[in-house]
């Protein structure tokens, strides 16, 4: 099973929708941090400000239970804010703590283009990803964001985009923690088949 968190930070349905129509069924949406504990995947989605998800998700009581899985190489997915919550500290309107499963900071998107970022932008591979598998390099996915992760180690960088800048648009933590600024259920086919693929990662894992 899959828990995809909700801690008042949107599109939480959508997400799930997503996997149902990647064929991954076995998905809740879920507030109780028993059902996170017990779920063989996690996915942390959201939109909105850094400030206010990094303090809803101290409230829910998954601070700490997201950090404990990610760093048990337990199968987990961040989407768009779910993506930049993994930085050690975000840089919006202040700095705000972060998860610190990628070391690193959250800031504002640069280089004299519009914010937020809506639209569809190319991605590409520099390291092979299974999270990726199937899906061709230079793909289109759909991005509505201002912020981006900047890795202190690109090392971890598994997906690049540009807009402005280059940056980061997918990032890999451990063995199985994936994060994506995208939305691969706002992404069509090639959104799908992500959510399918770490639906795979995620019945291979089986805790």
């Amino acid at each position: 099973m899959i828990a995809i968190i909700d801690y008042q930070m949107g599109n939480l349905r959508s997400v799930q929708k997503g996997f149902e129509h990647a064929g991954v069924t076995d998905v809740v949406v879920t507030d109780d941090p028993a059902v996170v504990e017990a779920a063989d995947g996690v996915v942390l989605p959201g939109v909105g400000a850094f400030r206010d998800a990094s303090a809803n998700l101290r409230a829910s009581g998954m601070w700490d239970l997201v950090r404990e899985r990610i760093a048990a190489g337990d199968p987990f997915l961040g989407i768009c804010l779910g993506m930049q919550l993994l930085a050690d500290v975000g840089l919006e309107d202040g700095e705000w703590q972060g998860l610190g499963a990628v070391p690193g900071t959250c800031e504002r998107l640069a280089g004299g283009v519009k914010v937020p970022h809506i639209g569809w932008n190319t991605v590409t591979y520099p390291t092979a990803s299974r999270v990726f598998s199937g899906i061709p390099e230079g793909s289109a996915f759909y991005f509505v964001h201002s912020y981006h992760l900047e890795p202190a180690d690109p090392s971890c960088i598994i997906g690049l985009t540009e807009y402005g800048v280059r940056f980061a648009a997918a990032v890999q933590a451990g063995p199985a923690a994936y994060a994506v600024q995208f939305h691969p259920e706002k992404s069509s086919a090639l959104g799908l088949r992500l959510l399918a693929n770490f639906g795979a990662i995620v019945t291979e894992a089986g805790r």
